[in-house]
């Protein structure tokens, strides 16, 4: 998946409320960082991530999807710590091969400054340079803020799929399907 929209991280971006976060693309030397930004995260925070980031396997076959190059995974970092985090997911199945799956995390304390919404740019851009069409968020009804947070960005409700997913808990969740189509997206059109 290399291409010239990679070529631009790493890079600074000043936030408005004027912190400065530094975005870099990860690698398998992020591993560590990953699972202490995941053991910081609330239970309610984990309770709707799609997979597991607290588990060691799970985060290699996260650093294992980048190195086949079927995820992109922008982080950024504040005052020396990762802060969070956006990644292009892609299935490379002829049928799905324009779609991108959308993941973005922040820490609790770096939400609502302006982080989120950066990434998503810059993850937006990244897909548009390899090709994708249209990005997906998938998510439960119960998590507003995200969903509160793709409506703001034009994210459009496709489906709802009824207890379409288990939760860390082990109960059954609904699935909210949001799409973006980045056919006119612009970075202007984001900001």
């Amino acid at each position: 998946m290399a291409n010239s929209t990679l070529e631009q991280f790493p890079k600074q971006i000043k936030l408005p409320d004027g912190k400065v976060a530094h975005l870099r693309l990860m690698t398998a030397a992020d591993r560590d960082a990953i699972l202490r930004f995941a053991s910081q995260l609330s239970e309610d925070d984990l309770l709707f991530l799609r997979t597991d980031i607290t588990d060691p396997t799970v985060v290699d076959s996260w650093i294992e999807n980048i190195r086949k190059g079927t995820t992109i995974t922008i982080l950024a970092e504040l005052n020396g710590e990762l802060g969070a985090y956006a990644s292009l997911h892609q299935d490379h199945a002829r049928w799905t091969r324009r779609i991108g799956e959308i993941r973005v995390n922040a820490a609790s304390r770096y939400r609502g400054v302006g982080l989120g919404r950066v990434l998503v740019s810059e993850i937006f851009e990244v897909g548009k340079g390899h090709g994708i069409k249209k990005m997906v968020a998938l998510m439960t009804p119960e998590q507003t803020g995200a969903r509160t947070a793709c409506e703001r960005l034009g994210f459009k409700v496709e489906a709802l799929l009824a207890d379409w997913v288990e939760d860390r808990r082990g109960q059954p969740r609904d699935l909210l399907v949001m799409t973006f189509d980045l056919t006119g997206f612009t970075d202007q059109a984001a900001a």
